[in-house]
């Protein structure tokens, strides 16, 4: 396996390819912000509604490409997506993030969904490395201290989904139509944990890495079943378990996400925890969830697969956990399996004629057209961040090999 080709493989594709995509057809010059919602064909929905995960996963991909290529133009975009979502996002009534503006900018669902907060500090946080400012930090860390305020349940641990506009817990907890609408998911907890690790890289504060580590224990001790390898999805608040769904995206992602914090952290004895977890959920997807032609199946339960489905985003962050894992073992499986991963959604998953990524394709790489390029899920950031992690990593990974 040639690591320097895959490394420029991705270099092309992230700027190339989805950088210059969102930088070229997303930003609504006339009303601000991005707009919501583009078709795989590229029919711009201006009047569309906004969401703010979206526009976090944009300037959190466009700042983190900004403080590893250092392209000026990437710290542009930043600066107008920031100055946007601080503008129209944040509640400056009740504290937190709105869910849903209009096309104008106007809220129009102001629950605050804990997933949408989160994001919201994971971009500040990047931004305020990437700018070298404090403001962006003082908001990021107004967010940390709504949730911990509100959201994290101080008797049986963990965080709480979803809250009205003045921080009541709600009815209707869903993060979309498909989720389970349970008190406490793996979902959510996976995005603070992000969220967490940029900001107590970006500010040290103790507070911040006491609950980062707070949430990597509770993973290993709870939300990861220690027989099976898998992550559990769905829980009361009780953290008693809602449902046997298997979701291989989230399992790998999770395995690479919770190493990169503990790694934050510095903890020794925790990063050692977590690596040999890291390595055991890659084993598990490897046998599990990975189909004859390389790619990524989106779920199974106890009896097999039941969705073999290949979305655009554990395609990719398969790649990053099977990379991690050969960094954890230097085993050339593990890089095997990425690199088929990489080369199958270059082949299947850009879509080639109108730019991006398709969503999704089924099991014969035929493209779901009803699903949007651009929309309140879909933005650049599974597959951006994926490729900055293989260029770092495989930088990182000549250096040491260049020092032995």
């Amino acid at each position: 396996m040639n690591r320097e080709s895959f490394k420029i493989s991705l270099e092309k594709e992230l700027k190339d390819g989805i950088l210059n995509y969102w930088l070229s057809n997303t930003i609504d010059h006339k009303n601000g912000g991005f707009f919501g919602q583009i078709t795989y064909d590229n029919i711009v929905h201006k009047e569309a509604d906004k969401g703010s995960i979206m526009h976090a996963r944009i300037l959190w991909t466009f700042a983190a490409a900004y403080n590893q290529l250092k392209d000026d133009k990437y710290l542009e975009l930043c600066d107008y997506a920031y100055d946007y979502i601080k503008k129209v996002f944040i509640d400056k009534n009740h504290g937190g993030v709105y869910w849903m503006v209009d096309y104008l900018g106007n809220k129009v669902d102001g629950k605050k969904q804990i997933y949408a907060n989160a994001f919201v500090i994971y971009a500040f946080s990047e931004y305020a490395i990437a700018k070298g400012i404090q403001e962006p930090l003082d908001l990021a860390m107004d967010l940390f201290h709504k949730i911990e305020e509100h959201a994290f349940d101080k008797e049986l641990n963990g965080y709480f989904e979803a809250y009205s506009e003045e921080w009541v817990l709600m009815e209707d907890l869903r993060l979309s139509e498909k989720d389970k609408n349970e008190k406490k998911t793996n979902n959510t907890h996976l995005h603070i944990l992000e969220a967490y690790t940029t900001l107590f890289k970006a500010t040290k504060d103790i507070q911040v890495g006491q609950q980062l580590k707070n949430l990597i224990v509770l993973f290993l001790d709870t939300i990861l079943d220690s027989n099976t390898f898998h992550f559990k999805l769905f829980f009361d608040e009780n953290w008693t378990l809602k449902s046997d769904e298997i979701s291989y995206g989230h399992d790998i992602e999770g395995a690479w996400l919770i190493q990169e914090a503990a790694q934050e952290l510095g903890d020794v004895t925790l990063l050692e925890r977590v690596k040999d977890a890291a390595v055991k959920i890659a084993d598990v997807t490897l046998a599990e969830g990975i189909a004859e032609d390389g790619a990524i199946v989106n779920e199974g339960d106890p009896t097999g697969i039941t969705d073999t489905d290949r979305h655009w985003w554990p395609q990719i962050e398969a790649m990053v956990g099977f990379i991690n894992a050969y960094e954890n073992t230097d085993d050339e499986k593990y890089l095997i399996a990425a690199h088929r991963l990489w080369e199958y959604s270059i082949e299947h998953l850009v879509n080639k004629e109108f730019g991006e990524w398709w969503w999704r394709v089924d099991e014969n790489n035929t493209p779901n057209l009803e699903e949007d390029k651009v929309g309140p899920w879909k933005a650049p950031y599974h597959n951006g961040r994926a490729c900055l992690e293989g260029i770092k990593r495989f930088e990182k990974l000549a250096q040491t090999t260049s020092i032995k």
